[in-house]
C-alpha cells in the first residue's frame, strides 16, 4: 500500500507579536506533527504545539546560519514525505522576502501537497506600533517596500535607488541594517537632507525601540542608541506623524521587564495584564499545581457534600481539583444542595460562576485576617463547613472557624509540587534583567528565595510588588525590600499598582532604559 504524503503549511507568524498571527496560522499550529521555525518567531507561539510534535530551529542571520536554504528546503519535503503535518514557521509573511516562493517551488517540484497562510509583515507592522502610518491623506498615497540587504555601493547592486528616491511616497527598507548608511546616502543625492526617516528595532516586540531624525543624521543617532537587526527604515514626510500617533510605547510599562512567580496555570491572566500594559512578562514559576497522591479523604467529602452547611474554597485551582472529583464520580454542579458557598477572592468566585455556582459570600479582601472579621457576625457554632485548599497554607480561617465552634474539615484538593531546575531557571530569567518582580502569594516569595539560593543581588535591584499585606510580610520576614502593595488584593489590582506608579505623574514616571519613550526625536 503506498504511503501517504502528507502536507507543509508555510505560515506566517506576523513581526514579532504573538497576537498578529492570524486565526488559520493559530489552527496550523494546533494540528502540527512537525514546526520548523525561524529565529524572528515570538517563543510564545511554540506552546500552541503538541507536545509530541517534533520541533526544528533553523533560524539564521548575517554570518550565523543553522542550515542553509537547500537543506531547509529538503527537510519540508523528507518530512511531508513521511506522511507527516509539517508548519513552517516564518517571521512576517512568508512571500514578503521570506523565500517561501523557493521554499513553495521545491515543494511543488516534488510532488509535496502545500498552503501558504500570510503573515502581517514587517514592513507594515513596525512602523504602525512606532505610530507611522505608511499612507497618509495629504502626507503620501504611495508607499514602496524594497530589500536593504544589497549595498548601493557595490557595482553589482540590482536596486536602482535613485529611481526609488525619484518615486514619491514613503519608502520602507527592510533588513538594511548593514548596508544603510550608504543606502541614505545614495538616496540624499535625490532626496533633502531634511527628509525625515525613522529607524524601528524589533518592531511590535516588548523590546521595540524606535529612533527618529533625518537622512543627514539619523544613521549617528542610531548607532548612538546602540541599534542592531532587525531594524525598518521608514523615509518619507509620514516619519512625522510618529510624534501625534505613537501608542505602543506610551504605554505605562512598556520596557518594563516583570517577573511573574506565579504557576503556569495560574499566570496567563496576569502576564495577559502585563503585556496590555506595555510590559515583557517573564515567567518563572516558583511552585507548580499537581493532582494530589491519595483522593480518598476528598472524595468521599464529596459524596456527602450536602452533609455541610458551607463550602468554602480557598481559590480557583481548588474549584478546578473539585470539580474534576466530582466530574470523576459522575456528578455536576447539581450535588450542591442548600450549603452556602463561598469563594476567597473574585477570582475564586469567577471559577465558581463558570461553573453554574453563584457564590454567597466573597469577602472584600482575600487575606485570612479580613475574611474573618467578615464572617464574625454570623452563628457558626456546630456548623459544619467543609474548605478545600492546597495541601499547604496558611489556615487561619480554619482556627478562626473552629474557635467559634464550627466542625470545619480543611482538606487538601490539589497539591503545590517543585518546580524543576529551578536555580538554573531562576538565574537564566535574571541574566537579562528585571525592572519589576512580582509575587501574588507568600509562598512565592519563599520559593523564589530558595530558588535563588539566598542571593538577593538581583532581587535588590528589582522593585518589588506584592498582590497584599500577607504576601508583603512574607517578603520584608525574607529580607526583602517591598516597594508595592497592591490595594486591591488580585492580580487585576497588582496591575492597576503597577501602572499608577509608572504612569505620567505617578510615583515613578521613569522609563527603564530598555523602555525610553523616544531616542533624539
Amino acid at each position: 500500500m503506498a504511503k501517504l504524503t502528507g502536507k507543509v503549511y508555510l505560515v506566517g507568524a506576523g513581526p514579532g507579536d504573538p497576537g498578529l498571527i492570524t486565526v488559520k496560522g493559530m489552527q496550523a499550529l494546533e494540528m502540527a506533527q512537525v514546526v520548523v521555525y525561524d529565529r524572528l518567531v515570538d517563543p510564545s507561539l511554540l506552546e500552541a504545539v503538541s507536545p509530541d510534535a517534533e520541533q526544528v530551529f533553523v533560524g539564521k542571520e548575517r554570518g550565523l546560519q543553522e542550515l542553509s536554504q537547500e537543506g531547509i528546503n529538503q527537510l519540508l519535503v523528507d518530512r511531508a514525505l513521511d506522511g507527516l503535518t509539517v508548519v513552517r514557521l516564518k517571521g512576517g509573511d512568508p512571500f514578503v522576502f521570506g523565500r517561501g516562493g523557493e521554499e513553495a517551488a521545491g515543494l511543488a517540484r516534488r510532488g509535496v501537497p502545500f498552503e501558504v497562510v500570510p503573515g502581517v509583515t514587517s514592513a507594515i507592522a513596525g512602523p504602525a506600533y512606532a505610530g507611522i502610518p505608511l499612507t497618509h491623506r495629504g502626507v503620501a498615497t504611495t508607499f514602496t517596500v524594497v530589500s536593504g540587504s544589497e549595498d548601493p555601493a557595490k557595482p553589482e547592486s540590482s536596486i536602482r535607488w535613485e529611481v526609488l528616491a525619484k518615486n514619491g511616497g514613503t519608502l520602507v527598507v527592510l533588513m538594511g541594517w548593514a548596508s544603510l548608511e550608504n543606502i541614505l546616502k545614495s538616496l540624499g543625492e535625490d532626496l533633502p537632507a531634511s527628509t525625515p526617516v525613522a529607524l524601528v528595532q524589533w518592531g511590535t516586540w516588548s523590546s521595540q525601540k524606535t529612533v527618529t531624525g533625518d537622512l543627514s543624521n539619523v544613521m549617528e543617532r542610531g548607532k548612538e542608541a546602540g541599534l542592531a537587526p532587525p531594524v525598518v527604515a521608514v523615509i518619507g514626510d509620514v516619519v512625522n506623524l510618529r510624534d501625534e500617533l505613537a501608542w505602543f510605547d506610551q504605554r505605562p510599562l512598556f520596557g518594563k521587564r516583570v517577573l511573574v512567580t506565579r504557576s503556569r496555570t495560574q499566570a496567563s491572566r496576569l502576564r495577559s495584564l502585563l503585556e496590555q500594559a506595555g510590559a515583557q512578562a517573564v515567567e518563572l514559576p516558583t511552585i507548580e499545581i499537581g493532582p494530589l497522591d491519595d483522593y480518598t479523604q476528598l472524595d468521599l467529602a464529596l459524596t456527602r457534600i450536602r452533609e455541610y452547611q458551607w463550602v468554602i474554597f480557598a481559590s480557583a485551582n481548588a474549584v478546578d481539583a473539585v470539580f474534576r472529583r466530582l466530574e470523576f464520580q459522575g456528578k455536576d454542579a447539581r450535588s450542591f444542595g442548600a450549603e452556602n458557598v463561598g469563594a476567597i477572592g473574585p477570582a475564586t468566585a469567577t471559577a465558581l460562576a463558570s461553573r453554574g455556582i453563584k457564590a454567597e459570600f466573597v469577602p472584600s479582601s482575600p487575606v485570612s485576617e479580613a475574611v474573618l472579621k467578615e464572617l464574625s457576625g454570623r452563628e457558626w457554632k456546630d456548623v459544619p463547613v467543609l474548605l478545600p485548599a492546597a495541601d499547604i497554607g496558611r489556615d487561619e480561617l480554619e482556627r478562626g472557624l473552629t474557635q467559634w465552634g464550627a466542625k470545619v474539615e480543611r482538606l487538601a484538593a490539589y497539591k503545590n509540587v517543585p518546580v524543576a531546575d529551578a536555580g538554573q531557571r531562576a538565574r537564566a530569567a535574571f541574566a537579562d534583567g528585571v525592572d519589576i518582580v512580582t509575587f501574588t502569594s507568600s509562598s512565592t516569595v519563599s520559593n523564589l528565595v530558595k530558588m535563588l539560593d539566598g542571593d538577593r543581588a538581583a532581587l535588590d535591584a528589582s522593585l518589588i510588588a506584592c498582590i497584599g499585606p500577607v504576601t508583603a510580610a512574607t517578603a520584608r520576614d525574607s529580607g526583602l525590600r517591598v516597594d508595592l502593595e497592591a490595594a486591591e488584593h488580585t492580580v487585576d489590582g497588582l496591575v492597576d499598582t503597577l501602572v499608577s506608579h509608572f504612569s505620567p505623574g505617578g510615583p515613578s514616571s521613569n522609563r527603564s532604559s530598555s523602555g525610553k519613550e523616544r531616542v533624539h526625536d
